[in-house]
């Protein structure tokens, strides 16, 4: 009976492995026909170096040279307006003339008492050589002459006032000053801006007053304008730091000789400082940051046991150190290695080990300047 019960227990072991062996084997061919993941698609970038030319960035407000809002000195009559919305004065050019019949009546009267003065002076002098007259009489006379001319020249400069000049040369702004309108004094007339050159006024951190000179070259780029860059160089430094804010005032000198730049707008202002460094640069879209630090795919070959397929490629991730940044670039400090294939696009599907195939028909960007692109 014992005997009998082991053959059966036997019987029944081997029918297990049989079964389990035929599982495994089914399995198996399962796992072999199932078909292989493919290459995840990525574009590379072949990491160099480039020379970069250290610079300090702000963002500042463009202001006229010289600018100013037009005014009368006296009040008047409009006669005539001599100039046209947004035209381009030279300086002395008459804006605006007032009435100023009466006052050029009344100068002419006191310009003959004067000239009856002087006649009343030089009668009296030839008097006084015979002494016909005393020293007090002309003495009398010169101080009146004296004061009739002074009264001419100053009904003189109220006529001058009549005429409304440019103090310098600029544009016009928009007015909207008529013939025959009367004006105060001090009503504004137009605004007169000198545009070229212009400055541009931003504000640095004290802890980088040391590297900002004189001298320096600037240049800006600000919304609204077709060219790219505006070129320039810092004409005044503000010898006092702003208390609230630990910042320096720096104002520069940019030519604008297209005239497209206007005060009020705003800019982004960038000074060279020291000499180009070599820096092994990479599209910011390489990089992925998270909590851990920042990290970029970095492909290879593939080993042995990674693939079979002659000439596959697989990526590594990498931790590197960034520094600086310049528009759609920025600097690698250490963890890649000049000559190195990195991954540009598609680092959201990779991890290490994934096998990848590159396609660089579309490159994200890699400008060092780049411009908005709308149009």
């Amino acid at each position: 009976m014992t005997k009998r019960m082991f053959i059966m227990l036997g019987g029944i072991v081997l029918l297990v492995v049989v079964l389990g062996l035929g599982f495994f084997m089914h399995i198996r061919s399962l796992m072999a026909a199932a078909p292989k993941p493919m290459p995840q698609v990525v574009s590379t970038i072949i990491a160099k170096k480039t020379s970069w030319q250290p610079q300090l960035k702000s963002v500042g407000t463009l202001s006229a040279v010289h600018g100013v809002d037009i005014s009368s000195e006296v009040a008047g009559q409009v006669r005539s307006v001599h100039f046209q919305s947004g035209q381009d004065v030279k300086a002395g050019d008459v804006l605006v003339q007032l009435n100023a019949d009466s006052d050029i009546a009344q100068q002419h009267a006191l310009e003959a008492a004067a000239d009856l003065a002087a006649i009343t002076l030089k009668r009296d002098q030839a008097q006084l050589a015979v002494q016909g007259v005393a020293q007090a009489q002309v003495d009398n006379d010169a101080a009146d002459l004296k004061s009739k001319k002074a009264q001419a020249a100053q009904q003189a400069a109220l006529v001058a006032k009549k005429t409304i000049r440019a103090p310098f040369a600029g544009r016009i702004g928009i007015s909207s000053v008529n013939p025959g309108q009367y004006l105060n004094a001090g009503d504004k007339i137009v605004t007169l801006q000198q545009i070229d050159p212009i400055h541009v006024d931003f504000n640095l951190p004290q802890s980088q007053l040391a590297a900002v000179s004189v001298g320096q070259k600037v240049s800006i780029q600000t919304d609204g304008t077709t060219d790219k860059r505006f070129n320039g160089t810092v004409n005044a430094i503000n010898p006092k730091i702003d208390t609230s804010t630990r910042n320096v005032q720096v104002q520069a000198l940019i030519a604008n000789p297209g005239r497209k730049l206007l005060p009020g707008m705003f800019a982004s202002a960038s000074l060279d400082t020291g000499r180009e460094q070599p820096y092994l640069t990479l599209p910011q879209t390489s990089i992925t940051y998270n909590a851990y630090g920042s990290t970029v795919f970095v492909v290879q070959a593939a080993g042995k046991e990674a693939s079979a397929a002659a000439g596959a490629l697989v990526v590594k991730q990498v931790f590197v150190t960034t520094g600086p940044t310049r528009g759609d670039q920025v600097a690698i400090l250490s963890g890649v290695n000049e000559g190195e294939q990195v991954v540009t696009s598609g680092q959201v599907k990779l991890k290490n080990g994934t096998a990848v195939a590159v396609d660089n028909t579309v490159r994200p960007a890699n400008n060092a300047n780049p411009t908005p692109q709308e149009h």
